[in-house]
């Protein structure tokens, strides 16, 4: 229980990312997969996944500063760290958006995917994109955004 118990402290700003990462990622899908039952793929991969991701940067904020990288910092430094996610979460959305575009309106079409009236295709490619946003997030946020002030 010792080994354990030292693992996850070891590794605990690794296991609370993907822990957190993985809610909000979670809740990305859901929101994407509501707005493609409810509205439509058109509307589910354009701004409805706009809107869906802004969702899940606040989401993502609060618990990232909260619970993974537990930021202490305060007043100006506190807006400038806000302001520094939210740049590098609005880099990650036009990659989400970019990756969902070519996925479904070019690649989705070329494969013979273009009438999944079941939606199968736009989801996977959301999860695809979610693999490559989830990673890149966690490198901006690692180095650049809640970096240990000495």
């Amino acid at each position: 229980m010792e080994k354990i118990k030292a693992i996850i402290l070891k590794y605990y700003e690794q296991l609370a990312y993907l822990f957190f990462g993985g809610l909000a990622t979670l809740l990305n899908l859901v929101i994407f997969a509501v707005n493609q039952a409810a509205f439509g793929v058109e509307f589910a991969t354009g701004l409805g996944n706009i809107i869906d991701n802004i969702i899940c940067i606040l989401f993502a904020y609060w618990t990232n500063r909260t619970f993974v990288f537990k930021s202490q910092n305060k007043g100006a430094s506190s807006l400038r760290e806000f302001g520094e996610f939210i740049f590098f979460r609005l880099v990650t959305l036009v990659m989400d958006q970019c990756i969902i575009w070519v996925g479904v309106s070019l690649v989705g079409p070329m494969l013979g995917f273009a009438s999944d009236a079941a939606g199968l295709w736009p989801m996977g490619v959301k999860v695809f994109s979610q693999v490559v946003v989830i990673l890149s997030n966690y490198v901006f946020s690692k180095v650049f955004v809640f970096k240990k002030k000495s």
